[in-house]
């Protein structure tokens, strides 16, 4: 069974109690389906110019690739996966009976180099979210995009939007052109703040680098292997350059990128500081403690192991308040949810299907 499928169980059989699922997908359809939010000049210049959409989408999910979407949420009539509301009330909402759900579009704006017209994308995608899914379905939480390679028109952005009661989060791509601790993002997450919103780490991203210390990779599978050194990267910036001694409110999710990975990284981590604070004296407690007080984490992918191994990486967490469920819809991994909650203590079920993201997104 999989963190997204019922198949032989019941829902009570499963998980009797509550269930909030913080990373549900929605995809846009085309690039005219965002025309009506968007000012003529980017209508006409998508004409003239033949422009279908960002080019960073089908890299990060490629269309046709079985994790992009599962056989049996792909629309028989060959429709796009994920890119309405009733397909997410049919696969996910009314067969989970979902309390809440975070609604999270990655669409690759960060690719689009023009800046104004990354503005007016990000600014069309999130008014489509709004008219289209956070207005008709009150189960919906959302993530506002932003142009993330302008982090003073992003803040702009989510200052236009972030008031909305819809959005409880900024989606941010990992791949990133610099490391988000750097001083050059404050401004964006001084709005993030501001706005009482979460900051959503989430995979996807383009920038001039490639996604590994030593360049870019040869096969996509290569790339989803290597994803959890991005994230840890992006988590050891915001730590170190002081993220949260400047914005000591400021919460962050990690999104798709897995969680088995961070006890042996918190680890080393709080070895590095202990030898080598007297650089950044301004990080005044170990790293660990600021990741429970400042991070959460879905549970897909859960790049699950045998029970005896992920046992022990579930107690190397250190608390029962760091994960969240996330079924990931419409994309597909293989963890099997019966599993992962077969191993934890009762209160950790509890917090991990709905209550940790009721307190962390303030549902």
């Amino acid at each position: 069974m999989t963190t997204a499928l019922l198949e032989d169980r019941t829902r009570d059989a499963l998980w009797p109690g509550p269930v909030i699922d913080c990373d549900v997908h929605a995809v846009v359809p085309s690039l005219e389906t965002l025309f009506p939010y968007q000012e003529r000049i980017w209508v006409d210049a998508a004409r003239e110019r033949g422009f279908h959409g960002p080019a960073g989408l089908a890299l990060t999910y490629p269309p046709a690739l079985p994790t992009t979407a599962r056989t049996e949420w792909r629309p028989a009539d060959g429709s796009v996966p994920a890119s309405t509301l009733d397909q997410l009330r049919r696969d996910i909402l009314d067969p989970w009976r979902v309390d809440r759900a975070i609604l999270n579009c990655y669409y690759a704006i960060d690719s689009l180099r023009h800046p104004d017209w990354a503005i007016a994308m990000a600014r069309s995608v999130n008014d489509w979210i709004i008219d289209q899914w956070l207005d008709r379905e009150p189960r919906l939480a959302a993530s506002l995009v932003i142009p993330a390679r302008d982090p003073v028109a992003a803040a702009q952005e989510i200052d236009r939007v972030g008031g909305h009661k819809g959005f409880v989060q900024v989606l941010l791509p990992v791949r990133s052109e610099r490391l988000y601790g750097q001083r050059v993002f404050w401004p964006l997450f001084e709005a993030i703040e501001r706005n009482g919103l979460v900051a959503g780490l989430h995979w996807g991203g383009l920038a001039e680098h490639g996604p590994t210390p030593t360049g870019y990779a040869s096969w996509y599978v290569e790339e989803y292997a290597e994803e959890p050194q991005v994230f840890g990267a992006q988590l050891t910036s915001m730590i170190v350059e002081g993220l949260f001694q400047k914005f000591p409110a400021l919460r962050v999710s990690i999104l798709e990128g897995g969680f088995t990975w961070l006890p042996t990284w918190a680890w080393n981590l709080n070895k590095k500081w202990k030898g080598l604070r007297r650089e950044f004296p301004w990080v005044d407690r170990l790293p660990s403690e600021i990741i429970r007080d400042h991070f959460r984490f879905s549970t897909a992918p859960a790049d699950m192991g045998p029970p005896e191994q992920m046992r022990r990486i579930l107690g190397w967490l250190g608390t029962d308040d760091l994960l969240m469920h996330a079924s990931d819809y419409p994309h597909l991994h293989t963890d099997d949810l019966a599993a992962l909650l077969g191993i934890m203590p009762d209160a950790m079920r509890a917090n991990v299907m709905a209550e940790t993201a009721r307190r962390w997104y303030r549902l």
